[in-house]
């Protein structure tokens, strides 16, 4: 009896141990996949590394996900599509301007996912997807729609209140988001191999924000921005040495 009570908490806790890492394991293999998934790409990335990475068997991968293009999927998911839904609760709980709300959330786009691993999605995206149809499909319907109904809610937002002048808000979406991609391009090929070619990515959204805003306010939408906007009256940071 001694010898088994003994033993009952070392068990126990070897239990709680397992349970913790089983509950850990999904995360560490989406972070082993996105991680090799940028390194060697997408279609060069075999399952079986992706499972060595994680410290697995390529068995245990396939108990959680059932496929490369299903794995990736997820990966999409936890490292973008998240990060989407919450701009979305913030757009809508937002209780200031729009030029402010524009600005706030072009700044925390690039906070979450420009400078973060999950950048590497979008390179991704640009450089094999057109080879996996079904993964581009998915793409569209979870990120690439789902984030331009956001910006164009803010936008729209800023023309409903009489801030904004009316503009073609599709037109403007695309064109908040196109120099926000090049930056990721920049920091994923070019800015990646020299140092003279790395774009500083806060300047030039600051830089973008300037521009963006002066276009769009009306007199009455820069007056409303005026007190608490820094971005409206911030002078735009010189451009970058080097740049591609």
């Amino acid at each position: 009896m001694t010898a088994t009570g003994s033993n009952r908490p070392a068990s126990m806790s070897a239990a709680g141990a397992r349970q913790r890492r089983k509950l850990a394991r999904p995360q560490e293999l989406l972070d082993a996949a996105l991680d090799l998934f940028v390194e060697k790409g997408f279609a060069a990335t075999r399952s079986e590394e992706v499972a060595s990475r994680a410290g697995v068997s390529k068995g245990t991968l396939y108990l959680y996900y059932p496929s490369k293009e299903e794995l990736l999927k997820e990966v999409i998911r936890h490292n973008v599509v998240n990060q989407i839904a919450e701009g979305v609760e913030i757009v809508r709980a937002f209780e200031g301007s729009s030029s402010e709300l524009l600005a706030h959330m072009m700044r925390l786009w690039w906070q979450r996912v420009g400078e973060t691993r999950a950048s590497g999605i979008l390179k991704l995206m640009m450089s094999e997807v057109r080879n996996f149809p079904e993964i581009a499909q998915f793409y569209i319907a979870e990120v690439t729609q789902p984030c331009d109904r956001m910006l164009a809610e803010i936008v729209e937002r800023g023309i409903a209140r009489g801030e904004f002048r009316p503009v073609n808000v599709a037109d403007v979406v695309h064109a908040l988001i196109g120099p926000l991609l090049f930056l990721v391009m920049n920091k994923h090929s070019l800015g990646a191999c020299s140092v003279g070619s790395m774009l500083d990515p806060k300047r030039v959204i600051e830089a973008q924000i300037d521009l963006v805003l002066h276009g769009l306010q009306t007199t009455e939408g820069r007056s409303a921005s005026a007190p608490g906007d820094r971005s409206a009256r911030r002078t735009p940071a010189p451009i970058a040495d080097g740049r591609p």
